[in-house]
């Protein structure tokens, strides 16, 4: 798969440092980072070893075929105006984002411009190791938006080209996309944090090797087999010992008993829509 003559990177931070990355490779000539800091472009791109800091946005856009816009969701719309006030060229440049939250609308300054645009998400967390993201990103997907036909042709050849799979999501789905996966992923962080507390307080030195095997375990079950992989008390409707929980929470744990609760109150409502027999009415009081 061919790439492009020369990729351009707006931002500096982790998913810009793995994009330029994963993209390096197939940019004819080295990718330009732009950052608002030239300091953090230049650290980023001495980092890299790949990239080429570009002090100016303008320069960037002129010079570039493809743009990549990797900075926070609220930013993009800033971006994506100052983009579009370049003086445009003979070229017609293929102008993406990565946030999540947003589809190709967000660009339609550049779009109106001429740019081809497009969102391009990938589905994945980004923790500051960019050649280890950049590698993850291979066979990841990305929820691909874009303005045309044309665009969307040029975002699935860009996912190609770094190893992942494309798969189309409408402009008006995003949010709601997005939602998801930040509820799978990021919830998860605050649910393991809050289960290695409790552990910390019962006396347990290495939370993470008790947990390690049964989160793991409870992980792959859920993605194989969704909800019938419940297991547990609420579950078997043993409210003794959800009552226990909440009791040793709330003396040993307090700041975790409400997300504790709230967790618990969704498995049952889950559990009632598959079966409503299943729920044990004392379990129900226990929430109030």
């Amino acid at each position: 798969m061919t790439g492009f003559q020369q990729i351009g990177i707006v931002g500096a931070g982790r998913v810009a440092q793995a994009l330029t990355l994963g993209l390096a490779p197939h940019s004819l000539a080295p990718p330009l980072l732009w950052a608002r800091s030239p300091a953090k472009a230049e650290v980023a791109a001495a980092r890299l070893g790949c990239a080429i800091a570009e002090q100016r946005l303008d320069r960037l856009m002129q010079s570039c075929d493809v743009v990549a816009i990797a900075v926070s969701d609220d930013a993009v719309e800033a971006v994506s105006a100052e983009l579009a006030a370049v003086r445009p060229t003979d070229r017609r440049p293929f102008v993406c984002h990565v946030s999540g939250r947003s589809g190709a609308a967000i660009l339609e300054p550049l779009h109106a411009a001429g740019a081809l645009t497009a969102a391009i998400h990938p589905a994945m967390t980004f923790t500051g190791d960019p050649h280890g993201e950049a590698a993850r990103m291979k066979q990841a997907r990305f929820a691909v938006t874009g303005s045309s036909p044309q665009a969307i042709e040029l975002a699935h050849r860009l996912v190609g080209l770094m190893g992942g799979i494309a798969v189309d999501i409408a402009e008006e789905r995003r949010p709601l996309y997005h939602a998801a996966l930040c509820h799978a992923s990021n919830h998860l962080v605050t649910l393991i944090a809050g289960a290695s507390d409790a552990l910390r307080s019962a006396d347990i030195d290495d939370p993470a090797a008790f947990l390690a095997p049964l989160v793991r375990a409870a992980l792959e079950n859920s993605l194989d087999r969704g909800f019938d992989a419940l297991s547990g008390p609420l579950l078997r409707g043993d409210s003794r010992t959800i009552e226990g929980h909440l009791g040793a929470l709330g003396v040993g744990c307090p700041d975790l008993l409400p997300a504790y609760r709230a967790m618990a109150l969704a498995t049952l409502d889950e559990l009632a829509r598959d079966d409503a027999a299943r729920v044990s009415p004392e379990l129900r009081k226990l929430f109030g």
